[in-house]
């Protein structure tokens, strides 16, 4: 299986403030949550997927929306961009 999904639905604008690159065992996808529905090709089913936005609360609504299109691994990342800027990484800027 090929290295799981960091599924970044945030907007453009935010992107520019903060981005995840493709980490070392992740890669990362950007799509717009008001897209995710137009682009569901993109991401395959069986793929494992972790939705992040700014807080977390678009990233659940779209991991909700995924796992009832029949994706089967999915998660949120709680607390969004902003968490993993304080937990994680402290180099991505907070705003």
């Amino acid at each position: 299986m090929d290295a799981p999904v960091l599924l970044d639905v945030r907007e453009p604008y935010e992107l520019n403030w903060a981005q995840l690159e493709r980490g070392p065992d992740f890669r990362v996808l950007a799509i717009p949550m008001a897209h995710i529905p137009a682009r569901l090709a993109e991401l395959d089913p069986d793929q494992a997927i972790a939705c992040l936005c700014h807080h977390g609360m678009r990233s659940m609504q779209v991991a909700r929306f995924l796992v009832s299109n029949g994706f089967g691994h999915v998660v949120n990342i709680e607390g969004g961009i902003d968490a993993w800027s304080a937990q994680v990484d402290s180099t991505i800027a907070r705003y």
